[in-house]
């Protein structure tokens, strides 16, 4: 475990070469591990696992587009993939990967296989912090655990194909066998974590949910709209908007700031953006505060949880989704984007 120094803040991280595959392979090699869920994380953890040496099985609804999923993933009925309640049955590790909405509809089908000694596995906060809501909450003689990969599950497997890994938080909320935190540290080594860093599941919840509404998904989509309409309205075209919008953002700078930071990006652009740049950085921070702190305070108190649980409830949910996605789908915005990716890709 290393010890390093964030702008001030000392924290323990735990890298690959100090906790390594060979141990986790290890502390694991008498333990059946279940996938319960195979629609976002659950592939690239799955996978990344079976691909590790860890002995995995996948628990999933037969006929569901998510079984027939793990059928093309080489997955082998009555091998290593089982109806749900088949799957707990077989494994000492549970990792219950379904969406927030399906780990409260399928809360009572798994409840029962969570017998003594057992660890419940999670990459996500949302079903034990909100559990007045959910109605998550495991027995008190069980390991319940996360581990939470700081990207997609596309993005997870795609690093793990190419040697590389994304950076996971990991928690423990109840350590029933007195190992929970290297069951946690063998099974974020094995679906393929960059290093781990620790948290707890309030913790976890809050800032996913706060990121994901704000500079990771909704922020961003809503100044590509702003910044978009104004250059349209000003009389610029639709591909110089948008690249100047988007396709200058993802397919340029941004990588160069994942790669050296933003001073790098400051100091290696021409004096107009440079000065430009650090004139309006402030002017934009003043302005998304107030939002950011509206955000983190509905996080915080369970509002955004509620709405959450209220919507995906509803059972005309599917549909009123699909027409909000078509509106972006078809706005000039992101037909715009669509033409561009075709000829990023003939270049």
């Amino acid at each position: 475990m290393a010890t390093i120094n964030f702008s001030g803040t000392r924290e323990t991280v735990i890298l690959r070469d100090e906790f390594t595959l060979k141990m986790s392979q290890n502390k694991l090699s008498n333990k059946t591990i279940s996938i319960i869920g195979y629609g976002v994380q659950g592939p690239s953890q799955a996978l990344n696992l079976k691909d590790n040496g860890f002995n995995v099985i996948v628990g999933q609804r037969k006929g569901t587009n998510s079984w027939e999923k793990a059928l093309r993933d080489n997955w082998k009925e009555g091998v290593d993939l089982f109806d749900i309640e088949t799957a707990c049955l077989k494994s000492d590790i549970i990792m219950y990967l379904l969406s927030d909405a399906g780990q409260i509809a399928c809360w009572n089908t798994i409840k029962p296989f969570l017998t003594k000694g057992k660890t419940l596995y999670f990459s996500h906060g949302f079903g034990m912090t909100y559990n007045e809501q959910t109605g998550i909450v495991p027995p008190k003689n069980v390991n319940v655990i996360m581990v939470a990969p700081k990207g997609s599950g596309t993005s997870l497997r795609r690093l793990f194909k190419k040697g590389e890994g994304i950076n996971s938080s990991y928690a423990v909320y109840n350590d029933f066998t007195g190992d929970a935190k290297e069951i946690a540290l063998s099974l974020g080594i094995g679906i393929g974590s960059g290093y781990l860093f620790e948290t707890d599941f309030k913790k976890e919840v809050f800032s996913d949910l706060t990121g994901e509404r704000g500079i990771l998904m909704g922020a961003l989509a809503g100044m590509f709209e702003a910044q978009y309409d104004v250059l349209r309205k000003n009389g610029h075209s639709p591909s110089e908007a948008f690249n100047e919008t988007v396709e200058e953002l993802t397919q340029s700078l941004m990588p160069l700031v994942a790669e050296n930071g933003m001073d790098w990006m400051y100091s290696n652009t021409s004096v107009t953006a440079q000065r430009g740049a650090l004139d309006w950085k402030n002017k934009f921070k003043l302005a998304a505060l107030p939002v950011f702190d509206e955000l983190y305070e509905s996080v915080s108190s369970g509002k955004e949880a509620e709405r959450v649980i209220a919507e995906s409830s509803k059972a005309d949910y599917r549909e009123n989704l699909e027409n909000e996605l078509k509106e972006i789908r078809e706005s000039e915005l992101w037909k715009t984007g669509s033409v561009v990716r075709k000829l990023r890709a003939k270049q």
